[in-house]
Parts: C-alpha cells; sequence; structure tokens
C-alpha cells in the first residue's frame, strides 16, 4: 500500500504520507564501513533513467579574474512519459555592477556515447577524456554565453560510501527512490565563455559534480545546503540535504576535502550551521547572513581529520524563485503542492575566509574562496 501511496504522489506530484525516518536508506550507514570510496570510470555514467528523475552534470569555475560561473547540463524525465535535457550557464560578476549571466536552453536531438561518459546534443557536448581525468564543455546554445573550457581533476574523484547513494522506500530491497552525488573535488580550469560583454578568461579553479535525484526532487528534499571552497592548496565540498516530513526530516550530509594528487577526507560526518539569519519578507524562509562548515573523517593512514570553514556570507549574489525561472517540463516536477515554494540563494563573500584542517598533530590554516547555496523547498 505504501508503493501504491507513492506512486500516486509521484504521477500526481502531490505530497508523500509520512513514512517516517525507517523508508530512507541513508548513504551515512554505508560511510560507517566505508567512509568514501575513489571514483573509476564507470562510475561517471549516466543513469539516464527511464522512470521519473532530475539527473545533472555540473561544472563550477572560480576564474583568476574573479569571475565565478557555473555550467550544468540536464536530464530530466517525468514519470517516463517525457524526457528533456536543458544547458544552463551562470556567471557572477564580482564588479558589484554587472548583471549576473544567465542562460538555459533546451537541447534537441541529446544522447550519450556507447559508454555514457559522454554527453552530446544539438549544439553542446559534453565529453570525457579517454584517462577520465578531464572534461570538455562546450556550448554553443545561446549566443549570450558560448561555453568552450576543459575541466581536468588534479585530485582523486570520491563518492560517499560504497555507491555514494542513498535510498528511499519502506522495502530496502524495493526502493522507489534514490539520491546520489559524486565529485571531483579539486579541479583545474582552461578555456572561456564568450558573451555580449566580450570573453571571459576561465582559467582558474573547479569543481565537478554529478548528481541524480531518482524521485521528485520535492519528495527527496526540503532544504539544502552546498559549500565549494577552493584555496591555494585544499579543496572542500559539502552537499547536505533534509528529506521532507515524509522521510523524518532526515539530514544527509555528504562531503570531502583535498589537496593535490590526494583526498585528505570523505564522508558523511559533516555539518553545516546557519547563523545570522533573517526572515526573507516575501516567503519567510530563514535566510542565512553566516555560515559554519565542519567536515570530519580519517586520513588514509588512519588518523583522525577535522576542517572547519566559519564566516559571514556577505552580500548574497542572488536570490531564485525557482518556479518563476525553470522550464515549465521542469516546474511540473514540484508545482502544485500546498507549502512548496523553492528558493535559491547564493553567496560568494568578498572576504576571503579561512579553512582550519586540524589531525591529531598538525594544523593548516589557508585562506580561499568560497561559493555557496542555501535552497529552501518546503
Amino acid at each position: 500500500m505504501n508503493w501504491l501511496k507513492q506512486q500516486v504522489a509521484n504521477v500526481a506530484g502531490t505530497q508523500e504520507p509520512e513514512y517516517g525516518p525507517t523508508a530512507i536508506q541513508s548513504v551515512s550507514e554505508q560511510a560507517k564501513r566505508t567512509p568514501y570510496t575513489e571514483l573509476q570510470p564507470q562510475d561517471l555514467r549516466w543513469a539516464a533513467m527511464e522512470s521519473t528523475c532530475v539527473e545533472t552534470q555540473t561544472f563550477y569555475l572560480m576564474a583568476d579574474t574573479g569571475h565565478i560561473a557555473m555550467a550544468q547540463v540536464i536530464y530530466n524525465n517525468v514519470a517516463g512519459i517525457r524526457t528533456t535535457c536543458q544547458f544552463n550557464t551562470k556567471v557572477f560578476y564580482q564588479d558589484g555592477k554587472t548583471p549576473n549571466l544567465w542562460s538555459s536552453d533546451p537541447l534537441d536531438a541529446y544522447g550519450f556515447d556507447e559508454q555514457k561518459l559522454s554527453f552530446y546534443a544539438d549544439g553542446c557536448a559534453i565529453t570525457l577524456n579517454k584517462d577520465a581525468d578531464s572534461y570538455s564543455v562546450k556550448s554553443a546554445t545561446n549566443e549570450a554565453s558560448i561555453v568552450n573550457i576543459t575541466v581536468s581533476r588534479t585530485a582523486p574523484g570520491f563518492q560517499v560510501g560504497s555507491n555514494g547513494t542513498t535510498f528511499f522506500g519502506t522495502d530496502p530491497q524495493h526502493p522507489w527512490g534514490s539520491m546520489r552525488h559524486v565529485f571531483w573535488p579539486r579541479c583545474h580550469v582552461e578555456g572561456s565563455i564568450i558573451t555580449k560583454e566580450g570573453e571571459i578568461n576561465c582559467r582558474g579553479q573547479g569543481i565537478f559534480i554529478h548528481a541524480l535525484q531518482g524521485m521528485k526532487p520535492h519528495h527527496a528534499a526540503a532544504r539544502w545546503n552546498f559549500a565549494n571552497f577552493q584555496s591555494p592548496t585544499y579543496s572542500a565540498v559539502m552537499m547536505e540535504y533534509t528529506t521532507p516530513i515524509s522521510y523524518g526530516s532526515t539530514v544527509v550530509n555528504v562531503g570531502g576535502v583535498a589537496k593535490n594528487g590526494e583526498i585528505i577526507c570523505g564522508g558523511a560526518a559533516n555539518s553545516v550551521q546557519h547563523a545570522q539569519t533573517k526572515k526573507d519578507p516575501e516567503n519567510e524562509w530563514p535566510e542565512p547572513g553566516a555560515a559554519k562548515f565542519i567536515w570530519s573523517g580519517k586520513t588514509q593512514d588512519g588518523k583522525n581529520v577535522d576542517a572547519e570553514l566559519e564566516g559571514s556570507l556577505g552580500d548574497r549574489l542572488d536570490k531564485i524563485d525557482v518556479l518563476a525561472n525553470i522550464p515549465g517540463i521542469l516546474k511540473s516536477l514540484v508545482g502544485g503542492v500546498v507549502g512548496t515554494k523553492p528558493f535559491i540563494y547564493q553567496y560568494a563573500p568578498m572576504q576571503k575566509l579561512k579553512l582550519k584542517i586540524t589531525t591529531e598533530n598538525e594544523e593548516h590554516i589557508e585562506e580561499g574562496n568560497l561559493f555557496s547555496e542555501a535552497v529552501f523547498i518546503s
């Protein structure tokens, strides 16, 4: 009966019943045995599910010029009835004057290579090289943002646990939903984005995330927090979501810290705390003014390691009313549910923040740049 209720909610888009926390098999349970695994080429394959899902490959860039940018492809399936793909580009200008650039375009004639490691469509290609350590990202789908970048990892990729996946459903042997993230936490970026304002040199640092939500997004998560920190020596990434009350408001946090050639730690024993919150009068969400991110794990030789990043988020870069900005086919995944009002708050403090990494007998502190998001859905 629970499966039937979930299927009705999945097709109709309605809110799910309260199954409780036992209906989620968190990746944090895997992480107790295996904190993380380094990625193999097969871990980068597109799932391209034929049932409800949202699958993304996202490249976040921090250019030496000070620009922050994102390039993303979305594969979206609604109830196995219709599949669409979209390419998104966003550029943040740090001069405080130039408006953010946002391009979002539907893709035609999309497909994959035989191994499902590379994606292509008319005017767009995301290609993994033969060594599986570099992506070429090219898009001419929008004249306002012509993308031609190469993102090469300088540290191993990883996923939390053995497969990076949290499963949803009252029968663990037959889950009805899933959530998966894999990371390249530290990358070197080359190339450019050509805009109407001119060409942006994207040379700098970056991060790559492949994510799969094997269910309707608002059924999987009510809130999200994301952190991407880059410094000359270290990179740190964190992705946290809180499920709706349907799954007991369970918190799942995956992430890790890396440096060139090495994962320092990875796992699910991380946390984020908001501070200096204020109520957004438009939607009553508690917008954060500051945040504290903590990573905890073990080094490869078994030493305890903690990393901490804390400070003001500064003036927000953007606030996005998701339902007002996403394509109609994606909107159908979250629309019509009472209490669903998704907003994304994006930040990149002008003042550098300090990452403190502590092991059993050492402490390292280094300044770097943070890009973060706080997402409220329901």
